[in-house]
This record gives structure tokens, C-alpha cells and sequence, in this order.
């Protein structure tokens, strides 16, 4: 229940500015859920809640994974199948188990489904079109250019880090995209056999972690931390995925490793990096790191950085 309708203000916690964004964000939710009319079961004026128009478009022409649909929207499997049947009950999908596989179950549309969808499209564009017609040629491109600036800050904060185990297959995926992208783009190409990647035993725990992100249950970027005993903690392997850049998940990664690597009883945290990357060098740079000497024999190194780490790092979630 939204605290207006009931509760008190008595909840409320963290800093003025802190609440103040609370409401902001709520207003904008509020405003937003009552204009594009999400709030009864009849979404753009058909016989059916938003859930299931949201479903049609997701599951697209060639079908869906069911699993996939579940993780992509954020929803538990109950309501997934709840809202599954009754798209199937109304003739517009059909979901049947994979030969290979009975249990991974595919969801894909009627001819039924695709013309539901279809005019659900038409009738989308018809809703947009009424939130900007009302508005002058300035206040439309204000509007679009927000809503830009909104859709890319929910996407970034829809992301989730967590710590896994190298070789997990998502973290397999991320690090052949992460050697691909090396051979792509250095002049020398890249050859994982020359370099002085870690093996896997020294990103797992005690020695070291390594941490995926994934947006829409999709991996979508990796890093590693090494610990060794006897020397500062390393960053190693950090990519972010083409289609996940601009969201801000360099920086996240590398604020998390900082603040696990405090966690650890380390005050410097060290990586090196190829002059190609510049994208990266200049990350670095700005996130305070410093060039330093170097510091390891890494072939394709041109520039090695190190940050003395403060001891009271910012507050914010650290994977365990």
C-alpha cells in the first residue's frame, strides 16, 4: 500500500535531501502510472491489464523462453503463469516444453496473439502522441529528452552486481566477449596465453572474487579482484558489455572493488591497461587513480595505475 493512503510519517528516515528525492521520485511514479493509464484492467482500452500487454511484446515474433520472459520483466514465475494462461485461455499464445528440454518451456503468439499486438502497437503510438500534442514544439523536445535521461537512469539502476565463481557461465560469457574485444581493438591483437591474466584460482576467495553484472537477468559486464598476500589488490578483467556502456557500471564496478578490497585490510588497489583503451585510461583518471611505474611484466600494458583507498569509504552495497 503507498504510505499516503495509510501510514503516517513516522517511517521516514535518512537525511532531508534523501527524503526529498523519495517524494520526487514518488510524484514522478504517480503522475506517470495515472497518464499512461496503468492504474485499471483495461490497458489502452482493451479487455486486459497491462501484464499481458506487456507479455505480447515481449515474447516478439520468434517466441520466448519462458525463464527469459520471467527474468527480463523482474516477475515471480506464479503470476508469469498466471497471466500466461490467460493469454493462452484467450487463443493468443501458446506455450509448450522444448523437445530437448521439458522442462524450459517457449511461449510464442497466435496469428491471434500478433494481431492483439499489432493494434495494441497502433494504439501505444496514439497514446504517445497525446502526451506530446498538448505541448509546444520546446516543451516536446524537453519532454523526449527526459524521458531519454529517465529510461537510461532506470536501466542503470535496474542492474545488479553480485559475486560469483569464475567459472560460472556467465562469467565464461563476459570473459570471451572481454578477449574478443582485446584482440578487436589492440593493434597487436590479443593472445590470452601471453598475457598475464590470472587463472581462476586467484579470483576465487580467499585469493581474490569476481563479480558480474546483469541487467534484465542478461550478463552484461565482469571484474575481478585480486588479493594477494603480499602485495596490493589488483583489478583484473574488467569489461562492460557494448549495449550496458553509459549506464555508469565502470565506475560501479569500480567503487565496489575499492570498498571490498578496504573490506579485505588493503588500502592500495592496483591494475594496468593498454594504450588503446582510452576510454578506460581516462575512467581511471578520474576516479582518482594515479600512473605509477611499472609494477608487473603485462605485455600488453603501456600504463599502470594505483589509488590509495580511504578509510572511510562512501556508504553503498558491497557483494558478499
Amino acid at each position: 500500500m503507498d504510505r499516503d493512503a495509510g501510514a503516517g510519517t513516522g517511517a521516514r528516515t535518512g537525511t532531508e535531501a534523501d527524503v526529498a528525492q523519495i517524494e520526487q521520485v514518488r510524484r514522478f511514479n504517480r503522475t506517470v502510472t495515472q497518464r499512461v493509464g496503468v492504474l485499471h484492467d483495461h490497458y489502452l482500452g482493451r479487455e486486459r491489464p497491462i501484464g499481458e500487454a506487456r507479455l505480447l511484446w515481449e515474447i516478439g515474433e520468434d517466441g520466448q523462453d519462458v525463464r527469459r520472459l520471467r527474468e527480463r520483466l523482474g516477475l515471480d514465475s506464479g503470476y508469469v503463469s498466471r497471466l500466461l494462461r490467460s493469454l493462452e485461455a484467450g487463443g493468443l499464445v501458446t506455450v509448450e516444453p522444448q523437445a530437448g528440454d521439458r522442462r524450459v518451456r517457449t511461449v510464442r503468439l497466435t496469428r491471434a496473439g500478433r494481431a492483439e499486438r499489432d493494434l495494441l502497437d497502433a494504439r501505444s503510438d496514439e497514446l504517445a502522441g497525446s502526451l506530446l500534442r498538448p505541448l509546444n514544439a520546446g516543451q516536446r523536445a524537453r519532454l523526449v529528452a527526459a524521458m531519454a535521461e529517465v529510461d537510461r537512469l532506470l536501466t542503470a539502476a535496474m542492474v545488479t552486481v553480485d559475486a560469483v565463481d569464475p567459472a560460472h557461465p556467465d562469467a565464461e560469457r563476459c570473459l570471451r566477449s572481454y578477449v574478443t574485444e582485446l584482440h578487436e581493438r589492440l593493434d597487436t591483437g590479443f593472445d590470452p596465453a601471453r598475457s598475464l591474466l590470472p587463472d581462476p584460482g586467484e579470483l576465487r576467495p580467499p585469493r581474490g572474487l569476481f563479480l558480474i553484472a546483469r541487467l534484465h537477468g542478461e550478463p552484461v559486464g565482469c571484474a575481478g579482484l585480486k588479493l594477494p598476500p603480499t602485495a596490493p589488490a589488483e583489478i583484473k578483467r574488467m569489461w562492460v558489455a557494448p549495449r550496458a556502456r553509459g549506464l555508469g557500471l565502470a565506475r560501479r564496478f569500480l567503487a565496489e572493488l575499492e570498498a571490498l578490497a578496504l573490506r579485505h585490510g588493503r588500502d592500495v588497489v592496483r591494475l594496468d591497461t593498454n594504450k588503446a583503451l582510452t576510454e578506460a585510461i581516462a575512467l581511471y583518471h578520474s576516479c582518482g587513480f594515479e600512473e605509477v611505474p611499472a609494477f608487473n611484466d603485462e605485455p600488453y600494458a603501456h600504463h599502470w595505475f594505483e589509488k590509495r583507498l580511504p578509510r572511510d569509504p562512501a556508504p553503498g552495497r558491497v557483494p558478499g
